[in-house]
């Protein structure tokens, strides 16, 4: 079953639609290099969109209807969005949802010290990476500031052409001989992953200069002390703007496309979609790449106690309906699949690869291995999809994620399928998936946004 490459059939209006979506997805990867910015960039957009606070609405005391739009937070890291169809909720949502954690360096809570004249920021890496691929590359350190009186400092340093940036170091070459021997797993260690940040000791101090010179110029920007360390949330990401890559511009090449490229396409075909038959939802979600835990990942009961909120607010609650509600609702879980990369060739079973330029992807499973950890969508619910997209002429294609013996991944479909609700994974094709830099095709984008439409409007 080959697919052809969907630029070939493009209109100059397609290809129009193609660029201003496009451009809008790397202001968007700009605007949110971590989770809780890409919550407040989401919620931006959602309010322009007419989206206003459900817990608002609950505290007013206000009902909704059909055509009604609303958003909720959890902890500024997840972001769940609703709009109200014409059939009751009792008989099932359409559901988008991806998560906007990335793969990164979070920054210790004790993590300043001085070694030799040289301060360091001790870092924990979260999510699975490749650890030699984080030294060298210049970095930016983003998140939040949290002082004992409750006062929040945005921090975002490395961004603005003007900022400094940091990176980690590593060993020259002509030193490298036995370091060279270890494995790829093991060349760099994660305790080697300390952020250089300063060289200029003060004057006046003899001991730890460096360090204290740091110190000052945190206080001086941010009236932060070093025991502040203990309530932020910094995270350290490549550096840059997400920029448009190859001579013909036909890719982007941006940190944080996993999954984030998946978020944003969900997002705008939930903004763009109204007048559907039922209630429609996106929903963002932290913490999928370490396993979906937490209050702000998808094993919370954060969603559910939602969908709670917003039967009670549509006056259709009871437990009953509740869990009517989600065993009859169906869900794209939209998240990244690999791309086949010719280069390592090996890795890919050809006939069921994901491919650059051919469309939108969908995983009939994940896991690894025997399908450990996999949701196996039904027979019955792919045949619906591809009715759907074949009625607005989206070009799809389906993948596994490599070899069956070669490695695996999960997402979070398998949590959602828990309500008994029909769940499959589709998205997008990443080369270089969990890289500091990441490429996907501006034709797959175009693709899967077109997709999601789709969906909203059919399910």
């Amino acid at each position: 079953m080959e697919r052809t490459n969907v630029w070939k059939g493009y209109t100059k209006k397609q290809l129009k639609e193609l660029e201003e979506l496009n451009l809008g997805y790397r202001k968007f990867l700009d605007a949110g290099k971590t989770e809780r910015e890409c919550v407040k960039e989401s919620i931006r957009l959602a309010e322009e969109a007419g989206y206003k606070s459900l817990h608002k609405v609950i505290a007013k005391g206000k009902k909704l209807k059909e055509g009604d739009k609303v958003y909720a937070v959890c902890m500024k890291k997840t972001l769940v969005l609703f709009q109200i169809g014409k059939k009751p909720l009792e008989e099932g949502m359409a559901i988008l949802g991806a998560h906007i954690d990335s793969p990164r360096l979070d920054i210790k809570q004790n993590p300043l010290y001085e070694d030799t004249e040289l301060a360091y920021l001790d870092t924990h890496y979260y999510g699975g990476i490749k650890k030699y691929q984080w030294v060298t590359i210049p970095l930016a350190v983003h998140g939040v500031v949290v002082k004992k009186d409750g006062k929040t400092v945005e921090v975002n340093i490395g961004e603005d052409k003007h900022d400094p940036v940091f990176c980690i170091t590593d060993l020259l070459v002509h030193l490298s001989g036995e370091k060279m021997e270890k494995k790829a797993a093991k060349v760099i260690e994660g305790e080697e992953l300390d952020l250089l940040v300063g060289s200029i000791p003060l004057k006046e101090e003899e001991k730890e200069g460096v360090k204290k010179n740091i110190l000052r110029l945190l206080k001086e920007k941010y009236e932060m002390e070093e025991e502040d360390f203990i309530s932020a949330e910094l995270e350290v990401v490549p550096a840059g703007q997400a920029r448009e890559s190859g001579l013909d511009a036909s890719m982007i090449l941006a940190y944080g496309q996993d999954d984030r490229v998946c978020a944003y396409t969900s997002l705008m075909a939930m903004l763009e979609v109204n007048d559907t038959q039922r209630t429609t939802c996106c929903l963002l979600v932290d913490k999928e790449e370490v396993g979906s835990v937490g209050a702000t990942g998808m094993k919370s009961l954060f969603f559910e106690n939602m969908v709670a909120e917003l039967l009670e607010a549509c006056g259709q609650y009871s437990d009953i309906a509740l869990r009517r509600c989600l065993a009859a609702s169906r869900m794209l879980s939209s998240d990244v699949s690999a791309a086949y990369d010719p280069t390592f060739a090996a890795s890919y079973e050809k006939k069921n690869a994901a491919y650059f330029g051919r469309g939108m992807v969908f995983n009939k499973f994940t896991g690894s291995r025997g399908k450990s950890g996999s949701n196996d969508a039904n027979a019955e619910y792919m045949a619906a999809i591809r009715q759907m997209l074949d009625k607005h002429k989206v070009a799809y294609q389906t993948a596994e994620l490599g070899k069956v013996d070669v490695g695996g991944g999960g997402t979070i479909a398998y949590i959602m399928a828990l309500y008994g609700m029909e769940v499959i994974d589709s998205g997008v094709a990443v080369l270089n998936m969990h890289a500091p830099w990441e490429l996907t095709s501006k034709a797959d984008v175009y693709e899967t946004k077109k997709g999601y439409v789709a969906f909203l409007l059919e399910a």
